[in-house]
């Protein structure tokens, strides 16, 4: 019979999910004094601390409907709030109501997209997300202010960051399939060119951290739309 973990262990993942949200918090405090730059990477910490609280609970066994719950509030605040406003005090402002409506947007569309993840999920951990999971959306948002941030000869294009955010809202809320690598199984890998791999991605980040960043999340940002072209495809060719 497995014996129940003890009460204090379900505070480590809460613990988690805490930090997640004093750090979306933290960003939005930097964004107000702006700190762009800064605010942009708080988004990247506040993602790690997303990872491991899920992480931690399934490893102490430890998961519970209130840290499912716990766990969908630090998501808005820290992946809709945050880079939202994010958003519109780095660009939106700008542009009066039109930032207004494409930051909001992306909080409405953001807590679309975890209402219907909690209301169409089970407590399994699903192969694939429906719709772009809210974290990556912020992540992108993210990216764009730092590349902009560091290639300052290209701050005409600052006000491509608000389509951006049009697109990132529309890919939450659609029907297109991204790959969850929480149910990967690393049994099934080849080790050496999954190593390879690894190394090759980290030297990556290690030499160009912004530029290695934005090309993977670009890369699963475009994973969605092309996989669902090609099925797309495929169905139109066989029909004809």
């Amino acid at each position: 019979m497995r014996q129940s973990p003890p009460p204090i262990a379900y505070l480590l993942p809460n613990l988690f999910t805490a930090a997640s949200i004093f750090t979306g918090f933290y960003t939005i405090a930097l964004a107000l004094e702006g700190s762009f730059d800064t605010a942009a990477w708080f988004i990247f910490l506040a993602l790690i601390f997303d990872g491991l609280d899920g992480r931690v609970a399934r490893m102490t066994n430890t998961a519970s409907h209130f840290g499912v719950e716990f766990d969908s509030l630090a998501d808005i605040v820290a992946f809709g709030v945050a880079p939202a406003l994010l958003l519109y005090l780095y660009v939106g402002e700008s542009y009066g109501r039109i930032g207004i409506v494409v930051s909001a947007l992306f909080i409405i569309f953001g807590a679309v997209r975890l209402a219907r993840f909690n209301v169409t999920t089970s407590r399994i951990e699903p192969s694939v997300f429906i719709g772009l999971p809210i974290p990556t959306a912020a992540i992108m948002i993210s990216i764009a202010v730092l590349l902009l941030d560091r290639y300052k000869e290209f701050e005409v294009l600052k006000v491509a960051v608000l389509p951006l955010g049009i697109l990132l809202s529309i890919l939450m809320v659609s029907n297109i399939r991204y790959p969850s690598f929480k149910k990967m199984n690393f049994k099934t890998f080849h080790f050496i060119r999954f190593l390879i791999a690894l190394i090759v991605v980290a030297m990556g980040i290690f030499i160009y951290p912004i530029e290695a960043l934005a090309v993977l999340a670009a890369g699963y940002l475009l994973y969605g739309p092309l996989r669902a072209s090609f099925y797309l495809l495929r169905r139109m060719i066989h029909r004809g």
